[in-house]
C-alpha cells in the first residue's frame, strides 16, 4: 500500500460537504425439616403448622396526609388544581391520587387518574405514575384515555421497560381510529423505541411510515410538525449508527479496502446528514438544534476516525511523521464543516432563545473542542478553507423564531 495513500483518499471523503421496599419475608423453615441444632440428634414433630411471623409494619402518616383527611372530592380536586398550578407536584399527586382512591365514582376521577400521573410524572416517580396512566387507560374511552396510554409508554420507557413500550405504541399505531396526528406520534414512538432495542431496520421502517402517515394528513388538515421532525432526527439517527459502525484501519486494509470503507462510510454520513437536514426544514427548532449539533459531530466524528487510525505498517520514523503532517492537512476541512455547522446551530438557538435543549450545551462544548483542534491543525495547506467556511447553512436553514 502507498504509505500516503490514506490522506490521499481524503479527496472523496471532502465531498461530503453538502423505574416500596417490600414486606420483609417470612421467617419459616420451608417444607423440608429445619437442621436440627448442634448435638441434637432429631427435632420431635410439630404439634401444630409452623407459626409464621412478620415484622411490623410502619405506617408513616404525613404532615400533607393529615391535612388532607375528611377532604371531600371536589375540595380533593380543588387543592389539587391549586398545587400543580403553583408547581407544588407533591402535593397535587397526593391530593388527586387520594381523591381517585377514595371516590372512585367522583365526576372528577377520570381527570384526577389524569393528573396524578401528570404530577407523578414530573416527580420522575415513573412507576407511580404509570399505575395512574395504566387504571385510566384500562377504564375510559376516548382522547383522554388515548393520551393515558402514550403516558404509560413513556413511563415504561422511563423505567428502561423497553418491550412494554414498544407493545403499546405498536398497539396504537396499528388502531384505525387514531386522528392523523396521534398515528405519526405512535409510529415515531414506536421507532425511537425498535432502535434503542437494537432493531435499526425495523426502526427505518416505522419513522419513514411516521413521515409518510404526515405528509398524506397534512394534505387535509394541518399537523403539528414536532413529531415528524423528530422521525426525521431519528432516520438519521440510524443512518448515524451505520456510519459510527464502519472502522478504518489502514494497518488491517489494503489500499483498495481502504478507499472501498472511506467510500462507504462517507455515504452514510452523507445519507444521515441528509436526514437531519429535512428535520431541520421542517421549522421545529427544538430538533432543528439538535439535527444541526448532529450534523457537525459526523464530520467531527470523520475527523476523529481518521485521525485515531492506526499508521500504516512498515513506516520509520521520518515516514510516520509525514504521514501525520499530510493527515492533518487533509482533515483540516472536516474540522472547519464541524465548525461552521455548530456555529450556525448555536446561532438559531440563540435566536429561538431555547434553554433546555440539552443539544446547546453539547453544541457549545464540541465547538470549542474543534476550534482547539483547529488551532493545532498546520495551516500551510492552501487548499483548506478558512474557518467559517464550509457546508454551506444547513442549521442556518431553519426558520428564524425570533
Amino acid at each position: 500500500m502507498n504509505r500516503l495513500a490514506l490522506p490521499l483518499l481524503l479527496a472523496s471523503a471532502s465531498a461530503c460537504a453538502t423505574a416500596g421496599a417490600g414486606r420483609p419475608a417470612a421467617r419459616h423453615c420451608g417444607e423440608a425439616p429445619c437442621a436440627p441444632d448442634s448435638g441434637a440428634s432429631a427435632a420431635a414433630p410439630a404439634a401444630g403448622p409452623a407459626e409464621l411471623s412478620y415484622e411490623p409494619e410502619q405506617v408513616e402518616v404525613s404532615r400533607l396526609d393529615l391535612e388532607l383527611a375528611g377532604k371531600n372530592d371536589e375540595e380533593l380536586f380543588a387543592i389539587g388544581q391549586a398545587a400543580f398550578s403553583a408547581g407544588d407536584h407533591q402535593r397535587a399527586a397526593t391530593a388527586f391520587a387520594r381523591l381517585a382512591d377514595l371516590f372512585p365514582r367522583s365526576r372528577h376521577e377520570a381527570a384526577a387518574l389524569y393528573d396524578a400521573g401528570l404530577a407523578y410524572a414530573r416527580l420522575e416517580r415513573w412507576r407511580l405514575a404509570l399505575e395512574r396512566f395504566r387504571a385510566l387507560s384500562r377504564k375510559y374511552e376516548g382522547p383522554d384515555a388515548t393520551e393515558a396510554a402514550f403516558k404509560t409508554a413513556e413511563c415504561h420507557y422511563h423505567l428502561e421497560e423497553r418491550e412494554a413500550a414498544h407493545a403499546l405504541l405498536a398497539a396504537l399505531a396499528q388502531r384505525t381510529d387514531l386522528p392523523p396526528a396521534e398515528h405519526v406520534r405512535a409510529l415515531t414512538q414506536r421507532g425511537i423505541v425498535e432502535l434503542e432495542l437494537g432493531r435499526a431496520d425495523d426502526a427505518e421502517a416505522s419513522l419513514r411510515l411516521a413521515v409518510s402517515a404526515w405528509k398524506q394528513g397534512s394534505e387535509s388538515e394541518r399537523l403539528d410538525d414536532y413529531f415528524p421532525a423528530q422521525a426525521q432526527f431519528y432516520l438519521g439517527e440510524v443512518y448515524r449508527g451505520h456510519f459510527l459502525a464502519v472502522a478504518l484501519d489502514p494497518s488491517r486494509d489494503g489500499e483498495a479496502a481502504l478507499a472501498k470503507d472511506l467510500e462507504t462510510k462517507a455515504e452514510l454520513l452523507l445519507s444521515a446528514q441528509g436526514h437531519y437536514l429535512r428535520a431541520i426544514r421542517m421549522g421545529n427548532v427544538d430538533w432543528a438544534v439538535a439535527a444541526g449539533f448532529r450534523i457537525g459531530e459526523l464530520y467531527d466524528a470523520l475527523h476523529a476516525a481518521l485521525t485515531g487510525a492506526p499508521l500504516p505498517p512498515g513506516l520509520d520514523e521520518e515516514e510516520a511523521a509525514a504521514y501525520r503532517g499530510e493527515l492533518r492537512k487533509k482533515v483540516r476541512v472536516l474540522v472547519t464543516k464541524a465548525i461552521t455547522t455548530y456555529e450556525q446551530t448555536l446561532a438559531v438557538a440563540g435566536r429561538s432563545r431555547l434553554e433546555h435543549n440539552r443539544f446547546v450545551a453539547e453544541t457549545q462544548a464540541s465547538l470549542d473542542r474543534m476550534k482547539r483542534a483547529l488551532a493545532e491543525a498546520p495551516a500551510d495547506d492552501p487548499a483548506a478553507p478558512e474557518p467559517g467556511a464550509g457546508p454551506g447553512p444547513p442549521p442556518g436553514a431553519a426558520p428564524d423564531k425570533g
